[in-house]
């Protein structure tokens, strides 16, 4: 099977546009030329590649070219680099990374900052449950993520954990647990949930109430807005340590002793790569300072 560079290259940028027009933007061909790459790579592997809907769809056979096609490029453009030159026209290589949505609010950013100059990073928004599935279908080069276990092609690297307490405001706990957290109260007050996959909030009312309880549930899904759903009193729901502090700062907590806690991983392509390795080494030295070594979670 004889793969042309040109014809992953039109592969990757397609997947990323979601178009054959947007792919041609970027590659500063006409959607023509895209659409004869691909077809051309589809005859050389035997497979249909992508549904051609709006927006595209990989198939399972196109995400494993798509993989190639993403590490080809990755390779190519470290020894580019190396050999003094730009990496791609635009001089700068573009990194997807899925991260869950607080960690990407509190530690992520700031560690990915330096290397803004040398690296676009694409970055995928999903529970921590879930992105191991990105790097599984090659969407992503690397995953913060709460499974242990690589993904086959992938190293797995412990990066420590956030830990999540149930909070709210002074005025809500009065009104809502006036004899504390009880299951009877659990089972009435309103609770912040900050999308359908995001399970920390029933844990602990699972835990506490048993697991028929069900609240009336607000649906936040922004890491910086579910924290104000909780301090103008919408809920009460499991904040991150590292943001209860600012407007945070007001909340208390409905059970000073509970805790959920997950640990994080970072799980990247399994590959001599400087500028991956780049990015691992940024993401563990944020890790070692602002997550707890023992073991803790993020939503």
């Amino acid at each position: 099977m004889d793969l042309d560079v040109a014809q992953l290259r039109a592969l990757d940028a397609t997947v990323r546009g979601g178009t054959l027009e947007a792919a041609a933007r970027a590659l500063h061909v006409t959607p023509s030329a895209i659409s004869q790459r691909l077809r051309a790579l589809e005859v050389a592997t035997g497979r249909i590649l992508l549904v051609r809907t709006k927006p595209v769809q990989v198939t399972e056979s196109g995400q494993a070219v798509l993989r190639l096609a993403r590490q080809v490029d990755l390779l190519t453009a470290d020894v580019v680099r190396e050999l003094g030159g730009d990496p791609t026209p635009e001089g700068v290589l573009t990194l997807p990374i899925a991260v869950n949505a607080d960690s990407m609010t509190t530690w992520v950013l700031p560690a990915l900052a330096p290397l803004a100059g040398d690296v676009c990073f694409d970055l995928y928004r999903e529970d921590q449950e879930h992105t191991s599935a990105l790097l599984r279908a090659g969407t992503v080069m690397a995953a913060v993520t709460a499974d242990a276990e690589p993904v086959p092609g992938c190293t797995s690297t412990r990066l420590g954990g956030m830990s999540y307490r149930p909070m709210a405001t002074r005025d809500f706990v009065r009104r809502w647990f006036p004899a504390g957290p009880t299951a009877e109260a659990l089972a009435r007050a309103p609770v912040v949930v900050f999308d359908r996959r995001d399970d920390l909030q029933h844990r602990y009312l699972h835990a506490q109430a048993g697991p028929d309880v069900a609240p009336p549930v607000h649906y936040v899904p922004a890491a910086a807005d579910y924290v104000v759903a909780v301090t103008l009193g919408l809920g009460w729901g499991m904040v991150p340590g590292l943001q209860a502090r600012g407007p945070a700062a007001q909340l208390v907590a409905l059970d000073p002793a509970a805790a959920v806690d997950v640990v994080l991983y970072w799980q990247q392509w399994r590959l001599r790569s400087a500028t991956l390795d780049r990015v691992r080494e940024a993401v563990l030295a944020a890790a070692g300072r602002d997550l707890d070594p023992p073991g803790g979670s993020g939503r």
